[in-house]
């Protein structure tokens, strides 16, 4: 299958950019020992919350955070941490995840400069902050490749809803339809399709071939064969 006409690829980062089971398990393991102050119990009720599994470092597939926003997980941690404002948990969250290291499925730079070199636009739509996903794509050596970088935080309504993607098209300036989705959730499909985009789904992410294949043009083990597909 090949898709044709593209104009630009708008990329989710966590899951998709980077894969996420292995870029989070150790920042949450982390992060939940430091809130803890190394109470086990307490810990555990916190991975609890953000469906966590410790021993396994790795999350559900059910998490709410995994397509979720910073201000999501500090809803649900900040339940176990009466003592901590959410404004500071939130601040809290994305100071330290922004300097997660994030491990990428396939080498970026080769595969991101191809795109470039065709003339392709390329950006990313992220519920995460955009600080931390700034932070991400600067140290990935990355950042320069994007022509605009939304987070939940950037002034748009996160997926699933369609505004972030909507609001890159026209920051772009290229229709909604010759802009492809690329993501590791459903929330990034059903935002693609309502906004009109084509939709690539990768499993990079916590969710599978199943849950993507019914909002996805196409299910990818990974984003580089993303070649393969964007004539």
């Amino acid at each position: 299958m090949k898709l044709t006409g593209v104009s630009a690829i708008l990329f989710d980062k966590d899951g998709t950019l980077f894969d996420f089971s292995t870029s989070w398990a150790g920042w949450v393991c982390r992060i939940l020992d430091d809130l803890s102050k190394g109470n086990t119990a307490h810990a555990n009720a916190m991975a609890a919350a953000i469906q966590f599994d410790m021993g396994a470092r790795r999350f559900a597939p059910t998490s709410p955070v995994i397509a979720g926003t910073i201000d999501d997980a500090a809803e649900l941690l900040g339940v176990h941490l009466p003592q901590m404002s959410h404004k500071a948990l939130v601040t809290y969250l994305a100071e330290t995840s922004a300097e997660a290291p994030m491990v990428p499925p396939v080498p970026l730079v080769p595969l991101l400069s191809g795109f470039q070199k065709r003339g392709v636009l390329m950006g990313v739509a992220t519920n995460d902050g955009e600080m931390p996903a700034r932070a991400h794509l600067t140290r990935a050596g990355i950042l320069h490749l994007f022509s605009h970088i939304l987070g939940y935080d950037s002034g748009f309504t996160p997926k699933p809803d369609p505004a972030m993607l909507l609001a890159y098209a026209q920051l772009a300036g290229v229709a909604p339809q010759a802009v492809v989705m690329v993501g590791d959730s459903t929330h990034d499909l059903v935002a693609g399709q309502a906004a009109g985009m084509r939709t690539i789904g990768v499993l990079t992410g916590m969710a599978s071939k199943d849950d993507l294949a019914p909002f996805a043009d196409i299910v990818l083990p990974h984003i580089g064969h993303l070649p393969d597909i964007i004539a």
